[in-house]
C-alpha cells in the first residue's frame, strides 16, 4: 500500500489516483475503493461516479481554479491539487484560496512532483497531506516541517504576521 504524509506523520494511502486520461469503465477496476478523480472527469462524470460504492475526491491541476467545484468543495472529503512540476507554483495559491476564502475545512493534498524542501511552504498555505515523488525519502521528508521555526508573513497556519505577534 502506498505511503504518505499526512499531519507530519507517515500513514498508509486508502485513497487511489486516477490518471487524467482514464474512463469510466476503469473505475470498474475499483470497486468500493477510494477514488481521486481529475476534475475534468468528475465534472463530466458526476453522477455516474457518486453511484458508485467507495468514497470519491477530486484533484485539481495546476491551471484549474478550486472555483470549479461549485457546490461539491465541501461536501468532498479530499481535494488534491496537483504539482506537474515543483517550480509551479500556481497549487499554493489555490490551497490558500480553499482554506482562506472559501472555508473548507477537508484534507488538502498534494500530489505530482513534490519535494522534501516544498513541504513547509506548502503546509503554510494550508496543505495537510503531501503525496511524494516516487525518489523522496519520507522518513527524511518529515524533518521539512522543522526547517524554520518562525515565518514572517501572514499564512493559513499563523494569520498574524510576526511583526505583529511581537
Amino acid at each position: 500500500m502506498p505511503k504518505l504524509i499526512k499531519k507530519c506523520q507517515i500513514i498508509d494511502d486508502q485513497w487511489v489516483l486516477i490518471k487524467e486520461n482514464s474512463q469510466l469503465e476503469d473505475l470498474q477496476a475499483y470497486s468500493g475503493q477510494d477514488l481521486i478523480v481529475p476534475l475534468v472527469f468528475w465534472l463530466a462524470e458526476r453522477t455516474r461516479i457518486q453511484q458508485r460504492s467507495g468514497k470519491t475526491a477530486v484533484w485539481l491541476n495546476s491551471n484549474e481554479v478550486p472555483q470549479s467545484l461549485g457546490s461539491d468543495l465541501h461536501n468532498l472529503e479530499v481535494i488534491a491539487l496537483n504539482f506537474p512540476i515543483f517550480s509551479d507554483g500556481r497549487a499554493y495559491s489555490s490551497a490558500r484560496e480553499l482554506r482562506s476564502n472559501l472555508g473548507y475545512k477537508g484534507e488538502i493534498r498534494a500530489i505530482g512532483d513534490v519535494l522534501r524542501d516544498q513541504l513547509f511552504y506548502m503546509s503554510r498555505c494550508g496543505f495537510d497531506a503531501f503525496l511524494m515523488r516516487d525518489d523522496q525519502n519520507l522518513e527524511r521528508a518529515l524533518s521539512a516541517f522543522n526547517d524554520f521555526t518562525e515565518g514572517y508573513q501572514a499564512s493559513v497556519d499563523k494569520p498574524i504576521p510576526l511583526f505583529r505577534r511581537r
